[in-house]
């Protein structure tokens, strides 16, 4: 008994060991069955418990204790294969623009605008940043896709293919945002159709007339342009015409209003290399009036006001007078000076100047107005004094005529008056009369006759003449009303015009 209870352990260890062996062969077929293509009506081995991979790069074939079924694979995610190997880089020369010695190239382009960073009256120029999109065709990028997805890559396959070299026309700064990375996608379709997207900051010139400044709209243009390609190898197009340009309804600016955004495009002649398509973004921009009439306009305004006010300061007061027109001058300059600090240096000139230099010559008018106002009453005082001591004379000269009736006196205080020449008709030449001796100390009493009625009569209208001349306080009457006057009447043609 021992010995066949031997023997049958014996083969129980031999079966196993087979079955070990069979097990360790099935699994070695299932990891390396032979790849090679299935054709059609071939019968596959029966491989129970097995899965056997077969056909070509686009199917997949399993077998698992049952009937074949076919499951379908892209080639996007295949994960074998290297993007060179997949878009066929290594295949072609990325060098040469598609269809090399061929028709043009149509490249399409969209805009979308993030923002408009700054306006620069000094510099002339702005500052944008935007998507910039381009379109085209290249062939030799196609490749098979069972779904007809595109791939997306970053800026690291822009390198290595060829994308079309578009610049911005007098563009003075310009940079792709490399935040986290270059702010770079290309996408790429199976049939070969291309998208190239880049986020630009760019600053360019843009030619402002300030001939109306501050009441005045500017408009600029961002002018786009393949440094390269002539019209005949590449075309340049915006790709959904006004549709193209798209902006972000959040922007806005300090200083300006946006009034529109449009596309248009032309063909640029260079002599030496010939002609090139240019795309065109215009947009125009309307300034804010009501920042500049809280700097500009308000305090210019007021301080030609203030000026007016040394009319109504008696003309005595020299101190008064002279101190407020000389503040009102060099408050103008330096209000003129600020705002020209602040543009650039133009040859011709511009609305603003026109306000400020006209407030400016009636501030000066106003200071000029009490020179001539302090003139001409010391002229007058020195007269005065003259007659005075000329009359003075001429009555220690004169004989007495205190006993004489009906004698009619006359005050000389510089003017004569009507009333003053009629009172003196029928007067010899000796008929003169003197006051009291207290009223002989405030004023001179002079008794004159004239020969006739004619002799009055000029003497009438030579002093008419020269009271208007001598009257100071007629000048400052007469200010107090033509300066305002005059003022309003320049603020009402000014707005006219430039409104």
């Amino acid at each position: 008994m021992p010995r066949y209870a031997a023997v049958l352990l014996l083969l129980l260890l031999c079966l196993v060991l087979v079955g070990e062996g069979r097990k360790h062969r099935s699994r070695k077929k299932r990891w390396s069955a032979p790849t090679e293509p299935h054709k059609p009506g071939k019968a596959l081995p029966e491989t129970p418990d097995a899965v056997v991979l077969v056909g070509g790069a686009g199917s997949e074939v399993e077998v698992k204790d049952g009937p074949l079924s076919k499951k379908p694979m892209d080639g996007t995610k295949t994960r074998k294969l290297k993007t060179s190997h997949l878009l066929r880089i290594d295949e072609h020369d990325f060098t040469m623009r598609p269809a090399f010695a061929g028709p043009a190239v149509p490249v399409g382009v969209d805009v979308q605008v993030e923002s408009l960073d700054s306006i620069s009256e000094v510099d002339m120029d702005f500052t944008m940043t935007l998507y910039l999109r381009h379109y085209w065709k290249d062939e030799r990028l196609a490749f098979p896709s069972a779904t007809n997805k595109s791939m997306t890559f970053d800026g690291r396959l822009v390198k290595k293919i060829w994308v079309p070299d578009v610049f911005f026309v007098h563009s003075k700064r310009s940079f792709i945002h490399d935040t986290t990375t270059d702010n770079i996608m290309l996408r790429v379709f199976p049939d070969g159709h291309v998208l190239y997207s880049l986020r630009v900051t760019v600053t360019a010139a843009c030619n402002m007339d300030f001939s109306r400044f501050p009441l005045d709209s500017q408009t600029c243009t961002l002018e786009l342009e393949s440094y390269a390609y002539t019209d005949e190898d590449l075309m340049l197009y915006w790709k959904s015409g006004d549709e193209s340009l798209s902006t972000d309804d959040r922007i806005s600016l300090s200083q300006f209003l946006i009034q529109k955004f449009h596309t248009t495009s032309r063909l640029a002649f260079y002599s030496s290399t010939g002609w090139y398509n240019r795309l065109y973004i215009n947009f125009t921009l309307r300034r804010h009036i009501f920042f500049f009439l809280l700097q500009t306009y308000f305090p210019a305004t007021l301080m030609v006001m203030l000026s007016w006010v040394s009319f109504w300061i008696d003309r005595r007061a020299v101190p008064a007078r002279v101190s407020l027109g000389i503040t009102t001058v060099l408050t103008m300059s330096t209000i003129i000076t600020g705002v020209n600090a602040s543009m650039p240096r133009v040859s011709y000139i511009k609305a603003v100047d026109i306000y400020l230099w006209v407030s400016f010559v009636f501030v000066f008018l106003s200071v000029l107005e009490y020179a001539a106002v302090n003139y001409l009453t010391t002229v007058r005082d020195g007269k005065d004094r003259k007659l005075r001591e000329k009359a003075n004379e001429q009555a220690q000269a004169l004989p007495c005529t205190c006993g004489m009736s009906h004698a009619k006196t006359m005050m000389l205080d510089g003017t004569y008056s009507e009333a003053d020449a009629n009172s003196l008709a029928g007067y010899t030449r000796a008929s003169m009369a003197a006051e009291d001796a207290s009223d002989k100390q405030e004023r001179m009493v002079v008794h004159l006759s004239l020969d006739n009625e004619s002799t009055g009569n000029k003497k009438k209208s030579a002093a008419r003449g020269f009271r208007i001349i001598q009257n100071t306080h007629a000048i400052d009457t007469y200010s107090r009303m033509i300066f305002p006057g005059a003022y309003i009447l320049f603020n009402l043609i000014y707005w006219c015009v430039y409104c």
